[in-house]
């Protein structure tokens, strides 16, 4: 089968519309197709979480997706998170605390991070391990990455308190 599927969604912002193999998987079109290529393909079996993108504002793995799936949707990569600084605190605590490791994984830890983030609260370092074990880091820097998120958290929570009290 050869034909095209006809697709429209919303990339990082970006109006995007094309064909693609009813087969092609969302990571393979976000990394071939459009050339975003910080979403990365591990294990192709939805286990590693390198291939995380936001679909809708929800944590999706891109590889276990079609493109096809994603027609009519807004999609989030890590690009997009990044050039809006949606994440610079995140990016800046994790250079800070040394969890970038070999970066393979990282764009998709981020995801996960932001996904958890974005949830009322502040997650405990239990939360945030719960959270990161769909994400696999074989540099093993798990404990750098739970203390960035954390400072994250506290920082974003302090600040929202600093935001009410002036209020």
């Amino acid at each position: 089968m050869t034909d095209l599927a006809a697709i429209k969604m919303t990339v990082n912002g970006e109006a995007v519309s094309c064909g693609v193999a009813p087969r092609e998987t969302l990571a393979d079109f976000l990394r071939q197709g459009l050339e975003l290529t910080g979403t990365h393909t591990g294990c192709e079996m939805g286990a590693c979480g390198a291939c995380l993108v936001l679909v809708d504002g929800r944590v999706v793995h891109s590889c276990l997706m079609f493109a096809v799936q994603a027609d009519g949707s807004a999609i989030e990569t890590i690009e997009g998170l990044s050039d809006r600084s949606v994440i610079a605190d995140l990016q800046e605590a994790f250079h800070e605390r040394n969890a970038l490791q070999c970066g393979f994984c990282t764009s998709g830890i981020l995801m996960t991070a932001h996904g958890l983030l974005s949830l009322p609260g502040v997650p405990s370092r239990d939360a945030i391990r719960d959270a990161l074990s769909g994400n696999y880091c074989r540099c093993t820097g798990y404990e750098a990455i739970v203390d960035a998120i954390e400072v994250v958290a506290l920082r974003r929570a302090e600040s929202r308190q600093t935001e009410e009290a002036g209020a």
